[in-house]
């Protein structure tokens, strides 16, 4: 069993579900730049859950892309949301603005930390099975 394979697939597919919690449960719209995390954490769920019962560490080629992506942009989200005065340059211009925290867990823990977490997960899972491959 690839413990690291499916320590990514979990983070990805808690992710996914508690997305999907926030969205159609207490109804909290997302933004831009939260729809943007979506579109690379959705597919994280899907093939590395596949990507795990088959055993196929090659998927990781194809999966550290999309999970870099992603903890780049919510990590760009998170500085949005705790950094003042890049609320200047933020991209969300209708809608909720990407600035706007739903959640404030602690005194630090938003919607885009959480991603940003899981992101951070999964690519280090992902890094750590191509180095063990490479070796």
């Amino acid at each position: 069993m690839n413990k690291a394979l499916l320590l990514a697939w979990v983070a990805a597919l808690i992710a996914t579900i508690g997305s999907l919690y926030f969205s159609e449960v207490l109804l909290y719209i997302p933004c831009t730049l939260c729809w943007y995390q979506r579109i690379f954490m959705y597919p994280l769920a899907i093939l590395l859950g596949i990507a795990f019962y088959r055993n196929d560490n090659a998927i990781v080629k194809y999966m550290l892309p999309l999970s870099i992506i992603g903890m780049l942009i919510s990590g760009y989200h998170t500085a949005l949301q705790k950094i003042p005065y890049l609320q200047q340059f933020e991209m969300c211009k209708s809608g909720v603005p990407c600035s706007k925290d739903y959640i404030n867990w602690l005194g630090f823990i938003t919607i885009p930390i959480l991603a940003f977490t899981a992101f951070t997960i999964i690519t280090v899972c992902l890094v750590f099975i191509a180095r063990r491959k490479r070796d």
